[in-house]
């Protein structure tokens, strides 16, 4: 191997197999092969059935593996293993290149299949090829990650999708759908009625697709405004701002082509969009735009001018839309228009930086405005009437906010958060953070809305963001937090809020130590999973939550804002 020339280009994260080959003649020394698995055959090969009626597959990796020797004739295989590199993605790109950008991302992305090595994952076969192969990408031994087992377990998908096995499926669930519309009733009725709280994946994305669709058809909508960050790729969103485009209207897409490895696809639905006439944004230099959100301008059968807005906590992709849980809502408030309105003239650049009076702007004044709240809420607490701070999000690492709740949590204010993934704080510590308390729900969908509830005093405040409260996202990212103010909207948020501090059967607990424990039913205790709580309440069957003690003092001993 010492002699055989440049390593070979293993891309990054595709599965190879590596062979220590003897010439059969001795002639020579040994050599080193790699064989690329082929990611076009699908990882699992089914297996003839046997006499016993057992359903078997086997890795495709593991038949390239096993059978590698017959593509060596003349040769003897004395060591086999399996193995993956990750490779950089945060390859810097020129944020400079304002006049060519998008060229500048399809350079980042054509050198990130070749990028600087990082890791390698590899099966533990053999120590021989695991030094081979670490020395050849230059990789050091804590960048080696060795794997008794498959090395790759994200195309496992595929073994959910094999046909029969539904007793080993979760029950199947159909979304609801929320809206009702006829040709007496349009969406655009519906929102000026109230605002309206769409919470995926137990209500149906159809909603959304059908104010886009409507957006792009209706004569009298003159605009239509919106952010894209992730979408699908047979986008109806994508495909109904085009068409929107077409028909004439002002189309203003923000398309954030910095979004980690779907560059590509939005450079893609960016050029489609330009070529229908519609106004793209490609991001924000040095800034990514993770804020989610539509604006719609439409002329009314009176002739005045409304303006319709959507915003969400998760992106508009309608496949995601079916896995993630979020939160969203749409409006026909005055005030959130303005406010969004003028969000996307500060991201096309006719207007500077300018403070909101509704929304909420990362990294401009988000943070602070988290914080404000946070302190406010230590200062109205007392003994006899403690202040009361709820939030659910993805993570939670910025030091500042964790400084902040602590603060709290010393001025006696309860604390519950639930966190999903990284959480930087630690609950539980005497004189510190004795009156916080965190949980995390990992169950069938993927917890990704985002919520803050302080209550103020009795003057409460419930919002709804984009943003996990970590750096990256208040300091480094445009995200947009927003009020839930509707009495219907506001009831229901909070609700669904409070349902999640109930959960003991997908639920942890983090302890003062800074380790998660599972939750367990007490004894005499109904088991309570919040994720199929929302399907059954959705449909109908759900238990009665105000009949739980602790849920009737948040819920039910309400005050009004």
């Amino acid at each position: 191997p010492e002699d055989e020339g440049p390593f070979p280009s293993t891309g990054n994260l595709r599965i190879h197999a590596a062979f220590q080959l003897k010439p059969d003649d001795g002639s020579g020394p040994d050599r080193l092969a790699i064989v690329q698995v082929p990611p076009n055959l699908g990882r699992f090969v089914r297996l003839p059935p046997g006499d016993d009626g057992v359903y078997r597959v086997a890795l495709l990796d593991d038949l390239v593996l096993g059978f590698g020797d017959r593509m060596f004739p003349g040769y003897t295989v004395r060591e086999r293993t399996l193995f993956k590199v990750t490779r950089d993605a945060d390859i810097g790109v020129d944020e400079d290149r304002d006049d060519d950008f998008v060229a500048a991302m399809e350079e980042v992305l054509a050198n990130r299949q070749n990028s600087w090595p990082v890791r390698m994952t590899i099966s533990a076969d053999s120590e021989i090829l695991e030094g081979l192969l670490s020395k050849a990408l230059g990789l050091g031994q804590d960048d080696i990650y060795i794997i008794a087992g498959p090395i790759d377990l994200k195309s496992f998908m595929e073994l959910a999708t094999q046909k029969g096995f539904d007793e080993l499926r979760f029950a199947a669930h159909d979304a609801v759908e929320v809206l009702q519309l006829s040709e007496d009733t349009t969406i655009w009725d519906e929102i000026r009625r109230r605002d309206i709280i769409l919470h995926a994946p137990y209500e149906s994305f159809k909603p959304v697709l059908d104010f886009v669709d409507a957006a792009s058809r209706d004569p009298s909508v003159l605009a239509i405004k919106a952010t894209l960050y992730r979408t699908s790729g047979d986008s109806p969103v994508v495909k109904a701002l085009t068409r929107a485009a077409h028909n004439g209207k002002q189309v203003v897409v923000v398309v954030e082509l910095k979004a980690r490895f779907d560059e590509e696809r939005n450079i893609a639905w960016a050029s489609r969009l330009e070529q229908a006439g519609a106004i793209v944004v490609y991001g924000a230099a040095r800034l990514k735009v993770h804020a989610k959100g539509f604006f719609v301008v439409r002329r009314e059968d009176d002739g005045s001018i409304m303006r319709y807005t959507h915003l969400s906590t998760g992106n508009y992709n309608e496949k995601t839309a079916r896995l993630y849980v979020d939160l969203s809502m749409f409006s026909a408030s005055p005030a959130l228009a303005s406010d969004l309105g003028l969000f996307f003239n500060m991201l096309t650049g006719l207007s500077s930086v300018t403070e909101l009076k509704a929304l909420s702007l990362a990294p401009f004044d988000l943070k602070r405005r988290i914080i404000a709240m946070i302190d406010r809420e230590a200062e109205r607490s007392t003994p006899e009437s403690p202040g009361l701070i709820a939030a659910k999000m993805n993570s939670l690492c910025d030091k500042d906010v964790i400084d902040a709740l602590y603060r709290a949590s010393c001025a006696g204010v309860r604390i519950m958060l639930n966190v999903r993934g990284v959480c930087q704080l630690i609950p539980g510590l005497k004189g510190l953070s004795e009156s916080i308390k965190v949980v995390s729900i990992v169950g069938r969908y993927l917890e990704h809305s985002r919520i803050f509830y302080v209550r103020n005093g009795g003057a409460e405040e419930l919002y709804l963001s984009s943003a996990d409260w970590m750096p990256r996202n208040l300091e480094r990212r445009i995200e947009l937090m927003f009020p839930v103010s509707g009495t219907e909207a506001r009831e229901r948020v909070y609700a669904i809020l409070m349902s999640y501090f109930l959960d003991n059967r997908s639920a942890r607990v983090l302890g003062p130590s800074g380790h998660w424990k599972r939750v367990k039913a007490a004894e005499g205790e109904e088991p309570f999973s919040v994720q199929e709580y929302f399907h059954a309440e959705l449909e109908g069957r759900a238990l009665r939550l105000e009949d739980r003690s602790d849920v009737r003092e948040l819920q039910v001993r309400r005050r009004a804002p």
